[in-house]
Parts: structure tokens; sequence; C-alpha cells
């Protein structure tokens, strides 16, 4: 079965993070974009084969909003 999920990844001095706000806890790592996608994506794979399908739908149901603003700093 195929499903949607938000990812998040962050860039800092030693590579990218990624994490799942719908699934607490599931996260990678990974030295490039592209290897941070594919460990994401397979951390999301065996986050879910751990879940029953009742939690999953559950899990992955949460409304997830995401926006950019501007903020001033003084």
């Amino acid at each position: 079965m195929s499903y949607k999920v938000s990812i998040v990844i962050e860039k800092d001095e030693y590579g990218y993070y990624a994490y799942c706000p719908e699934l607490e806890g599931c996260q990678s790592q990974g030295d490039s974009l592209e290897e941070v996608i594919a460990n994401i994506k397979e951390a999301i794979e065996l986050y879910l084969e751990t879940l029953s399908e009742d939690e999953i739908k559950e899990s992955l149901s949460k409304e997830i909003l995401t926006t950019a603003v501007e903020v001033q700093v003084a």
C-alpha cells in the first residue's frame, strides 16, 4: 500500500536531517539531499511496518500545516 506523508528536511554543517511529523520519533540523516530523502523513506517504511492498519490511518490522518513567516529582529 502507498501513503503520502510529510517530511521536514533541515541542513546544517554536518549534512541533512529529516523527520516525519506524523510519526513521532521517525527521523534520519544523510550527507546529501538525495541520501537523506532515501534514508527517511526507508525509515518511514520500517516505522509503518510496526503499526496496525488502524494505527497507520490514525497517524497519517493528522493535519500538518506549514507556512513561512517574515520576522524582524531588533
